[in-house]
C-alpha cells in the first residue's frame, strides 16, 4: 500500500484550523512555581513573590489566570484573535516574572579597544571609550551594574526587559566597529569583520 506524503494544501488547512480553534503552544503550558516562589491573584492582577523580589502584572480581561499548588495557568476567554494574542503574551509575562524573582536576569558586555575601560562609582558607570571625555552613564533603579574587570560589564535585575534595555543603552555608546572590532559588544556576540583598505 502506497503512503502519500501530506500536501502543502493539507498542511496549510491544518495550520489554519489550529488558529481558528484558538490554539497557543505557549499559552496552554502552565508556568511552574519553583521552591521559594509563591503567587496570588486578585481580579486580573497576579503577584509573584520570590527570594529576589516581588513583582506584579495586570492581564487584560481576555484571559483568566488561575494559581494552582505548584503552577500558574492561563486560559483565554473566547476564541477571538485578541484573546489568543493575550493568552500567549500573558503566559510569557508571568513566566518572566517567576524567573526574575527566583534567579533573575543577566546581560554581560565586553569592551574591546586600547584604553577602553569601565568603572562603577556609586550609581554611575564611567566609560572611557576614546572620546575627549568619559561617559557618565547613570544606572537606573531596578538593575545593578558591576564591572569585575575594566573590560567587563554585567547588568542584572529581576525585569528581563529592563535588563536588556539598559545593556543595549550601554552598548549604544560605542557599538563595535567592523574593522578592528573596537567597542562594546555582548558577551559571545559575533562581529562581522571587514577588511581594511590596502595601501
Amino acid at each position: 500500500m502506497q503512503v502519500h506524503e501530506p500536501t502543502m494544501l493539507a498542511v496549510k488547512c491544518f495550520a489554519r484550523s489550529s488558529k481558528e480553534l484558538g490554539m497557543s503552544r505557549i499559552g496552554k503550558k502552565p508556568v511552574g512555581l519553583p521552591s521559594g516562589v509563591s503567587a496570588s491573584v486578585s481580579g486580573q492582577t497576579i503577584e509573584v513573590k520570590g527570594p529576589k523580589a516581588t513583582r506584579s502584572f495586570t492581564a487584560a480581561d481576555d484571559v483568566t489566570i488561575t494559581v494552582n499548588e505548584d503552577n500558574v495557568s492561563v486560559e483565554p476567554r473566547g476564541k477571538s484573535k485578541r484573546a489568543r494574542q493575550q493568552w500567549g503574551m500573558s503566559r510569557t509575562m508571568i513566566a518572566n516574572m517567576v524567573t526574575g524573582v527566583s534567579t533573575g536576569f543577566k546581560k554581560e558586555l565586553e569592551i574591546n579597544g586600547v584604553g577602553y575601560r569601565a568603572q562603577v562609582q556609586g550609581s554611575i558607570l564611567k566609560l572611557s571609550l576614546g572620546y575627549s571625555h568619559d561617559v557618565n552613564f547613570e544606572i537606573p533603579e531596578g538593575v545593578s551594574v558591576t564591572a569585575a574587570k575594566p573590560t567587563e560589564i554585567a547588568v542584572e535585575g529581576t525585569d528581563e526587559q529592563l535588563v536588556g534595555q539598559v545593556a543595549a543603552n550601554i552598548r549604544e555608546w560605542r557599538k563595535p566597529e567592523p574593522y578592528k572590532g573596537k567597542g562594546i559588544r555582548y558577551k559571545g556576540e559575533f562581529i562581522f569583520r571587514k577588511e581594511g583598505k590596502k595601501k
